[in-house]
């Protein structure tokens, strides 16, 4: 019997929503369109962007793309879109942070099956709350594209970690050239702390299964702007699936002239390190440089070719509606971690 197809459209056609399914670097599918394209049990047949030249580029890739069968409409806005299309169970929201409230809620209320909402929630955790009283009035669940959920690489970690013996840290860092902080980028989102920051926190959260909350925040750099370029945000017996950790440090730079982000697990055995591109295992054996003394090696571990990120967040979706399925990235983590990085801000 032929499984029942899940209708979709798209509000928001530039980088994440569309254009990044084209970064030949990137493992693909990376973008929102192109995940969605690549699941046989969704049918995309609709998108809506005020940017002419992106629903028009948009509307062309998808339209060869489905070929003779092709019958996607686009529109200048969402309203439109809602107005001319009745029969969605996807609406995913690809728009900038700015926006996210408003083009999140008019998609709640046209009351789909499933909201895909574009990490992080809002610009910030009032707005947030705002967003999930409307999912349940609505009854209109959200999931939320935090997509190292998804991804093989980081949830490999879980499977390693009783080979390292009892946790004795945990780090997490993101070092990148953007600005961390500055009071005057509230109003659109325009900051690493936000818009990936909540990324490296919600791993952590995942993870470890563990909330985190009243950090010491220390090693605060500011430029000559004011602009926070550097902090790390520690937090203290931290309770997690693995038992209690005594520290979890979370640390960004945002004056370094590369791109890093990583988690670094070390435990009375060994250590795991994982990050954009690697997952790399140490366990302790006897030193080849030191008589009575145990050194770290690097152990051979097999990863799989591609992660599943994106394609894994929507296979999620469908596995979802079909109700064989929780949400993996549900609204209220999300908000979480929007409370996490508000509680360090608070402190800069």
């Amino acid at each position: 019997m032929e499984k029942k197809h899940y209708y979709a459209a798209i509000v928001g056609t530039g980088r994440i929503g569309f254009s990044l399914g084209f970064d030949k670097k990137r493992e693909q599918p990376a973008s929102h369109t192109m995940a969605l394209l690549n699941n046989k049990r969704i049918k995309l047949i609709a998108a809506a962007d005020s940017n002419e030249e992106n629903l028009e580029k948009w509307r062309k890739y998808v339209r060869k793309h489905n070929g003779k069968n092709d019958f996607t409409l686009v529109f200048p806005t969402s309203q439109e879109l809602y107005e001319n299309v009745t029969c969605l169970d996807i609406i995913t929201v690809a728009v900038n942070e700015d926006n996210h409230l408003e083009e999140c809620i008019k998609a709640i209320e046209y009351k789909p099956r499933l909201v895909i909402l574009e990490k992080p929630v809002a610009l910030n955790s009032e707005e947030a709350e705002k967003i999930r009283a409307k999912a349940e009035e609505c009854g209109v669940p959200v999931m939320v594209n935090h997509e190292r959920r998804f991804a093989k690489d980081y949830l490999s970690v879980v499977s390693l970690i009783d080979k390292i013996g009892d946790i004795q840290s945990v780090t997490g860092e993101l070092d990148s050239g953007l600005r961390i902080y500055g009071e005057e980028f509230e109003k659109d989102g325009t900051y690493s702390l936000l818009h990936d920051g909540t990324h490296l926190v919600d791993i952590l959260q995942f993870l470890l299964k563990a909330s985190l909350s009243n950090p010491l925040v220390s090693g605060v750099h500011k430029d000559e702007k004011g602009i926070v370029r550097n902090f790390s945000a520690h937090y203290q017996s931290v309770v997690s699936q693995f038992g209690t950790i005594p520290e979890v440090t979370f640390k960004m730079s945002g004056r370094s002239k590369f791109f890093e982000f990583r988690i670094e697990i070390l435990g009375t055995l060994g250590k795991i390190c994982v990050g954009n591109g690697f997952a790399e295992l140490y366990l302790r054996e006897e030193s080849k440089l030191y008589t009575g003394f145990y050194s770290l090696t690097r152990q051979k571990i097999k990863l799989p070719k591609k992660t599943g990120y994106f394609s894994g967040m929507i296979q999620n979706a469908v596995d979802f509606l079909d109700g064989n399925s929780e949400l993996v990235s549900p609204l209220e983590d999300a908000i979480s971690d929007l409370k996490v990085l508000e509680e360090i801000k608070a402190k800069f």
